[in-house]
């Protein structure tokens, strides 16, 4: 490969074609590591209104180390995969006790923030401060890969680590913001995971596999394990004046810190839905709902499990003492809250329901 050339064709292409997105307005490294760590799992489509709104409301590192962070999770609520933000607060925080609220330029420091893994580092000191860092994901690999001709399965930790040392003997020392924001637009306009757009390729001229017929081949990539199914009921229920219960999940583990209804996980016996709900609820609560027949399912996907929710409404006439995990609030409180996205289906679920009665 002639590097130079391949720079040029590569960071010449992105100059022209790059499409305009709210975080490229400016090089601001808090922006920077923010539109990353949103875009982490998530598509752009999707980040854009979320990095938008979030921006309005922390628009600087000390904003958001300074919010409560039930506001912080209401702001990305939807998004999925909380650790994320809570692991942004907790870094900014780090931040502005250690380095004046000043995102550091040092990979060392940089790197030893909460939450800020090898990818996210590299892209924030190369975008943000110009540093000829490689910030390597799926994308990424997956073009190099192409380009290079490189096979090892990328689905393999060890494998980035060749992806890093490849980056950093072919990335431009002269624009590495660009160098590395280019092979990320490539890898999400042209260089598909299906059907790569090989004849529109700015590079397709330094493309190893394009040359010999195998872009469709790769990046070599083993499949996942099978996600586990998971079983579950959950009601909305209602004390005597119509206020809602809602509880908070574990400070650790699956969707940690937010807010839900009660919910049992089933067992295999024979007991209905509805009926193991009751006796969760009894066991926790002290005292028997009534449970009204169900409302529907509702289906969830994560990264390792799926969830189904058989969702069911009900009402109590016991007492519930109030704390910081247990709440009863009304409609419009309830909006205040950060849920789930399958929380917020049910939530939509039962109120339509309640205004077709």
């Amino acid at each position: 490969m002639d590097k130079k050339s391949f720079q040029d064709d590569l960071i010449g292409w992105f100059v022209s074609e790059q499409r305009e997105l709210p975080w490229r307005k400016d090089q601001d490294p808090y922006k920077v590591w923010v539109s990353e760590i949103m875009l982490q799992q998530t598509r752009v489509d999707t980040v854009i209104p979320y990095f938008n709104s979030f921006l309005e409301k922390f628009p600087t590192i000390e904003a958001l180390a300074s919010a409560d962070e039930e506001k912080v999770l209401k702001a990305w609520e939807g998004l999925g995969y909380y650790s994320r933000v809570r692991n942004l607060q907790s870094a900014v925080k780090e931040v502005r006790e250690n380095y004046g609220g000043q995102v550091p330029d040092s990979p060392e420091k940089i790197a030893s923030l909460k939450g800020v893994g090898p990818y996210t580092a590299g892209a924030i000191l190369s975008i943000a401060y110009g540093k000829p860092e490689p910030a390597v994901d799926g994308n990424v690999m997956r073009v190099l890969s192409r380009i290079l001709l490189i096979w090892d399965d990328i689905a393999k930790p060890a494998s980035r680590k060749i992806f890093e040392s490849t980056v950093r003997e072919i990335i431009s020392h002269e624009n590495p913001s660009y160098f590395n924001q280019a092979l990320m637009e490539l890898g999400a306009l042209i260089c598909t995971p299906t059907s790569p757009s090989c004849l529109l390729c700015p590079v397709r001229d330094h493309c190893a596999a394009f040359d010999e017929g195998v872009q469709n081949e790769l990046p070599v990539k083993t499949k996942k394990k099978k996600q586990k199914n998971i079983e579950l009921a959950a009601g909305i229920f209602t004390d005597d004046q119509g206020r809602i219960l809602i509880r908070k999940r574990p400070e650790t583990g699956l969707l940690a810190n937010l807010w839900e209804f009660p919910t049992v996980e089933l067992g295999l016996g024979f007991q209905r839905q509805r009926e193991q709900l009751a006796v969760h609820f009894e066991e926790i609560y002290g005292f028997s709902p009534k449970i009204s027949e169900s409302l529907g399912e509702i289906g969830h996907v994560f990264s390792h499990l799926i969830w189904n929710i058989h969702v069911f409404s009900g009402s109590f006439d016991g007492d519930i003492i109030e704390s910081t995990q247990l709440k009863l609030v009304t409609e419009e409180e309830i909006q205040e809250y950060a849920f789930p996205v399958p929380y917020q289906k049910m939530l939509k679920q039962y109120l339509e329901f309640k205004k077709a009665d």
